[in-house]
Order: C-alpha cells, then structure tokens, then sequence
C-alpha cells in the first residue's frame, strides 16, 4: 500500500486532501500541529470508511518535531510515496509591526519547514525510484498582498523551491509541483468580515470562493500516473481571480 503524508491534515484543505488520497487507497498520515482533536477525529472517520490511517505531529517551525514525525510515519506506513506540503498559517497586519521571531516563526512554518520536510522524503523517493511532492501556495506568492507581506514572501519562495526541485528530482522519476491556491472557503478566512469576503467574490469571474475539495481533486490528479510528465509548475486554482 502506498503510503502519503499530508501536512495540516486538520484544516480544511488538509482533511479534503486526506479524504480524497485515502480513497483512492493510500495509506494516510494526517499531519497536525496543535489541533489533535480534528486530526483524530478525522483519522477515526477514515479507519470507519476501512481506511488505514495514521495522526502524526508535526510542528514545521522545529526542525525535530517534523524529523520526529517523520520517522515516525517510515516506521509504520512506510516511507511515504505522496508528499503533500499543506502545513502553514496566516499572518495579516502591518509588516513594519511585525517582530523578528514572528517573521522568523511564520518563514520557519510557512517555508523552511515544507523544504526541509521534502528533503527527508526526497531522499527516500530518489532510493525507490518514484514519487510526488505537491505543495499548497497562494496567489499572494505571485502577486504579493498588502498586509501579508511575510506570507506572501514565504509562499513565494514556496513556488520558487518547486520550479528548482522539480527539475532537480527529474531524472529520478519525481514530480514537484505546487498549487496557487485563491480564495478558498475555509477557516483560515474566517477572520474576513462578510463585506470584506463579498467584496472579494465581486472580484472572482466565477462569482464564488473555491473548495477544499477542489484543490484536493487537483492534488490528486498530480499524484496520479495521469500526470507523470508534469513537473516543476505552479498551477493556480482560483476562478480567475488573478
């Protein structure tokens, strides 16, 4: 059975991501940081469904909790075929407001822990000859965002890394792409007032925000034999917004 380990697997898109991977019969390791509640419950629909699952911490700011992790994820699913680089957070206010350990701490979560995670599974894929890594970004990695200007560097460089490693991986069999995620309805964008959502949507040709589910339809496409020769992109997925 293979095996896929998503990171922030207890968020929205995470656990669409789970649900979909496990579907298609991966074996699930549903990564989380501090919410062990939603990652278990979720952990215990899957095992309902006949599913094997997994819950993993895995605190992407800390260079031994996601080696911990890891390991952890090797030893009882094996080592894992599917990467998905989902794990991040938000920050919005003034960048001039912002402290050094919390530009620090979001780069950390939002960037060096995605890349030090994918090296630890790159190592494993090169060895057995295939593998997929996705990442979740955003469009404010492409066209930057006032008031979250951290997030957006982080997410940029997230894009950056999977245009390098893509290539990279290449001849070893291994894909690397990223998805730019828009608008998407979840509870990262709660803290929006509903004038401040709707004034997005105006904005959205397609008139809506997107799904979780459809960001996971997409990952599960670049995880599929359908998209072998796909690599090294940055595939946007936001109802031409941008």
């Amino acid at each position: 059975m293979r095996t896929a380990l998503v990171t922030g697997g207890s968020g929205d898109i995470g656990a669409a991501v789970c649900r979909r991977l496990a579907s298609e019969g991966f074996a699930v390791a549903i990564g989380y940081n501090k919410n062990e509640a939603s990652a278990s419950s979720l952990c215990a629909e899957l095992r309902e469904r006949g599913c094997t699952a997994m819950i993993v911490r895995l605190d992407l700011s800390d260079p031994a909790s996601a080696e911990e992790g890891y390991g952890r994820v090797k030893s009882e699913l094996g080592a894992p075929e599917v990467l998905v680089n989902n794990g991040g957070r938000a920050h919005i206010g003034l960048f001039t407001d912002m402290t050094d350990s919390e530009i620090d701490d979001l780069i950390r979560t939002d960037l060096t822990g995605a890349m030090q995670l994918s090296r630890r599974a790159a190592a494993d894929m090169v060895k057995r000859g295939s593998g997929r890594i996705v990442s979740i970004t955003s469009v404010w990695g492409e066209a930057g965002a006032s008031c979250e200007t951290v997030y957006s560097a982080a997410k940029a460089g997230l894009i950056g890394f999977t245009r390098a490693l893509g290539k990279e991986l290449a001849p070893g069999g291994i894909t690397v792409n990223c998805i730019s995620a828009g608008m998407i309805d979840t509870k990262m964008n709660a803290a929006l007032s509903d004038e401040d959502k709707a004034a997005i949507v105006d904005d959205i040709p397609m008139g809506r925000m997107g799904t979780p589910d459809e960001i996971a339809s997409l990952v599960s496409f670049l995880c599929s034999e359908g998209a072998a020769y796909i690599t090294a992109q940055c595939i946007r997925v936001d109802g031409g917004w941008m």
